[in-house]
């Protein structure tokens, strides 16, 4: 075996060996190492003498080499940093070890020879690319060296075969033994087995997360051959970080995993596999390896936004619990460094989240706090950006700290927030539920209208409310002023109110929401004078839309109080009610919903409700009160239900004047009342009138109507009829009336009964029914002592016959309605 290593060895100073002899060039020194390595100090001299007068002159040996290789085969030659050896050459021979010109073609021998000689093999390593860069300056060594390794590529690439050294499987393997002990007792190979498939079941039972060749039975051989590293520790390393000029690829790998793992048996790490989640990069040991590969500008980076006590990683973990109790965003951190930190320039940019993913999560956890991680780190990070679906961190501040600068300044220009959450709660308030207005932002009570519908008023953001009874909220102090007063004047009808404020609390949050929201926006507009890229004007998009939903979401979140004030009677205190809301849905329509259900909104009012209300105040003026009386009080009085229009209360009105239990439920109607003959002009009862948009007319008591009625009711009585006087059948003296006996005059006799049948269309029977028993049964009920009897005759052909469904559903149901006598028949 010979080697020769270039930059240790000098072209200038001759080497005397330890026998005495004297070497001046590499051919020199190639053929005492293989002297030296057949047969000791003595064959090395030998070897040596065989070229002796080609070193001393500093001439290629021709042939000799071929010879050399024959006689002491079989022999490997290996020679590294040769281009580090050749560009300290130059033109002129003054230099033991030749000129630059003798040096390759020294080379061209060199591997002829090997190719001819017997059981020779020839490696030489040379960089693996070439450039202008300054990376690639400093590996090859300037012109000189740019010279030297195109002479020798051209030397050697006519006979090379390229090799490399390690395939990332075989790399895997060289790393785990240099590092780790074998794997040598059947309880490690099963503990190693037993990871590799419980990783392998995460990625298969959850492969929309991970990238598709995880859940594939090859990726769990890649685990047991990497074991105890995960492989995207090696690919990310292989792939991403051996692209940087300096950082070799066994080598580096070497130390950096080194120092990983130092640090990780330090600090007590119980993971099943190294990930690069797990890279402490806070670690003094792995950022001075990490440091020593990229620019000087990378550490700054690091301890703010991806590693460390104060990093905003390590911040948003201590915040979020969910994500603290994995590390997840310190995680997530960590691995989109490793994948994204040596490849700031490529076309594609980052990592996808399915990979950042691949590099976080272990058998237990779930993938989604990890993209929850994700999301959040990218929303607020400084140095981190997003394209799409893929993450990376550069040393440039992002877009979205731009972002962070101009929503802190909406934070001292409150009126933008203001604005835009009255536009947002104004869009939603579109759907107004059962309330007939709603104002949104008043600025005083003279804002609110005064009238009999009923109104929701939304309190601005400078009036949150809070649960706690003491001391009063803002939100109720407000709603108590616009309650009480329209500007100056005390305000009449008070009973139409209801108010809407937003938590103290979730206040803060939404509009932290908004102002992001509007920085997002103003990026936007500002994009061509801000010489946005493309991808920061989709991760702009992108943002503006989250923020977007954000506030979209917070609006009803936080516009979750619903205050109404009331009474349970006129003498007691007007208390104020605080209702959470916690339905979904527009807010309009959740809080006439709620106030539906707990009855401090009523859309549907009974007559007879009409009539308990009547009594219980009373609301009754004397022996009536007129509708419009009740419709300001409906609307003044608090202890009253608290009606949606006015339209309610003559539906009520109606409903109780078609009753035929009026004199026990509800109430009698007339149009006015005739004060010089004290009595009710157009008196009404069980009539099914029309008073829709007329307040007019009044509710009488139903004992004061029934007096009227019974009156008016009473037949009057016959004139007496003077006959003519009578005279004797003979023409004598008539006699007197007082002589002649009065004579009867017959009354007409009353009907005593009433029969009538009639047919009803089957499609319109409810309508028909309706009209029967309001225009005729009603008048015959109300007659004292009247005796009602209703018969139902249903008669039915059908050609094509009744199916079996029918029949059972009839014949079942007529038995259960109690039917006198029914059945179908077959002719």
């Amino acid at each position: 075996r010979v080697v020769l290593v270039g930059n240790r060895i000098s072209p200038g100073n001759p080497v005397v060996k330890a026998d005495g002899t004297e070497v001046r060039t590499l051919w020199g020194e190639l053929a005492w190492q293989l002297g030296l390595r057949s047969g000791g100090p003595t064959e090395a001299r030998k070897a040596y003498e065989r070229v002796r007068a080609d070193d001393e002159r500093a001439t290629n040996p021709g042939d000799t080499l071929r010879e050399l290789l024959n006689d002491y085969g079989p022999t490997l030659i290996l020679i590294d940093e040769w281009v580090a050896y050749a560009r300290q050459l130059h033109e002129d021979a003054d230099l033991p070890a030749g000129s630059f010109d003798t040096q390759f073609t020294f080379a061209q021998a060199l591997s002829e020879s090997a190719k001819l000689a017997n059981n020779c093999l020839l490696v030489i390593s040379l960089p693996a690319s070439e450039g202008t860069d300054a990376s690639v300056a400093e590996e090859v060594g300037g012109i000189r060296g740019r010279e030297s390794l195109n002479s020798l590529r051209n030397v050697i690439g006519r006979l090379e075969s390229s090799w490399r050294p390690a395939t990332a499987e075989e790399s895997f393997e060289i790393v785990r033994r240099r590092l780790f002990q074998p794997v040598a007792e059947q309880a490690n190979f099963i503990q190693r087995d037993n990871v590799a498939r419980a990783y392998c079941d995460l990625y298969r039972n959850n492969r929309q997360e991970f990238p598709p060749e995880c859940g594939e039975t090859a990726y769990e051989e890649r685990i047991k051959a990497a074991y105890p590293i995960h492989p995207e520790v090696f690919e990310r390393l292989y792939s991403d970080w051996s692209t940087l000029q300096n950082f070799q690829r066994t080598r580096g790998v070497l130390r950096l995993m080194a120092a990983v793992i130092h640090s990780l048996w330090e600090n007590g790490d119980r993971s099943p596999l190294i990930m690069p989640a797990n890279l402490l990069l806070d670690e003094p040991s792995v950022q001075s390896e990490i440091n020593h590969y990229l620019p000087d500008n990378w550490p700054p980076v690091i301890e703010r936004d991806i590693d460390g006590p104060n990093s905003l990683s390590a911040r948003t973990d201590a915040e979020v619990p969910n994500l603290g109790r994995f590390g997840a965003c310190r995680k997530v951190a960590r691995t989109i460094f490793l994948g994204s930190a040596p490849v700031p320039a490529v076309a594609n940019q980052g990592l996808e989240d399915r990979r950042i993913k691949l590099g976080c999560v272990n058998p237990g956890e779930s993938p989604t706090v990890f993209g929850d991680a994700i999301r959040r780190l990218a929303s607020t990070a400084t140095y981190l950006y997003q394209d799409g679906a893929r993450y990376w961190y550069s040393t440039q501040p992002t877009v979205a700290t731009l972002a962070e600068s101009r929503a802190e300044e909406y934070r001292r220009n409150r009126d933008e927030v203001d604005k835009e959450i009255e536009k947002r709660l104004r869009a939603d308030l579109s759907n107004r539920g059962d309330f007939k207005g709603i104002h949104v932002f008043p600025v005083s009570g003279q804002d609110v209208q005064d009238d009999h519908d009923a109104r929701l008023v939304v309190l601005g953001p400078g009036y949150p409310h809070t649960r706690e009874p003491e001391p009063e909220s803002r939100a109720v102090t407000a709603a108590k002023a616009i309650w009480e007063f329209r500007g100056s004047t005390p305000r009449l009808f008070r009973n139409t109110l209801a108010f809407l404020a937003a938590d103290h609390a979730r206040l803060q949050d939404l509009e932290d929401a908004v102002r992001r929201f509007l920085a997002w926006q103003s990026i936007l507009q500002d994009r061509e004078r801000l010489d946005l890229p493309p991808h920061q004007v989709r991760q702009a998009e992108t943002r503006k839309q989250e923020s977007d939903n954000a506030v979209q979401g917070r609006i009803g979140e936080s516009y979750q109080w619903l205050l109404v004030p009331g009474q349970s009677s006129p003498s007691d205190k007007v208390e104020w009610k605080s209702i959470r809301l916690t339905a979904q849905g527009p807010l309009a329509e959740r809080a006439s919903r709620r106030m539906l259900n707990d009855e401090l909104l009523v859309t549907n009012f009974a007559g007879t409700l009409l009539r308990m209300e009547l009594d219980r105040v009373p609301l009754w003026r004397g022996d009536h009160v007129s509708i419009e009386q009740l419709v300001d009080d409906f609307s003044r009085y608090s202890y009253l239900p608290r009606l949606r229009e006015p339209a309610v209360l003559l539906e009520a009105v109606r409903s109780g004047l078609s009753l035929l239990t009026w004199e026990q439920d509800s109430f009698a109607y007339a149009e006015s009342y005739d004060e010089v003959g004290e009595r009710y002009r157009a008196l009404q009862t069980m009539q099914n009138i029309s008073l829709s948009g007329n307040v007019q007319g009044l509710i009488v008591r139903p004992d004061v109507a029934r007096q009227q009625i019974d009156a008016e009711s009473t037949p009057l009585p016959i004139p007496e009829v003077k006959p003519e006087q009578p005279h004797d059948e003979d023409g004598g003296t008539p006699k007197t009336i007082d002589d002649v006996p009065p004579k009867e005059v017959p009354k007409p006799p009353r009907a005593k009964r009433y029969h009538g049948s009639v047919r009803l269309d089957p499609t319109r029977l409810g309508r028909d029914a309706g009209m029967i028993a309001d225009e005729v049964i009603a008048h015959l009920s109300a007659l004292l002592g009247a005796n009602v009897k209703l018969t139902l005759e249903i008669e039915a052909e059908m050609p094509d016959g009744a199916p079996d469904n029918v029949v059972r559903t009839v014949t079942e149901n007529s038995r259960t309605l109690k039917f006198e006598d029914s059945g179908f028949e077959n002719e």
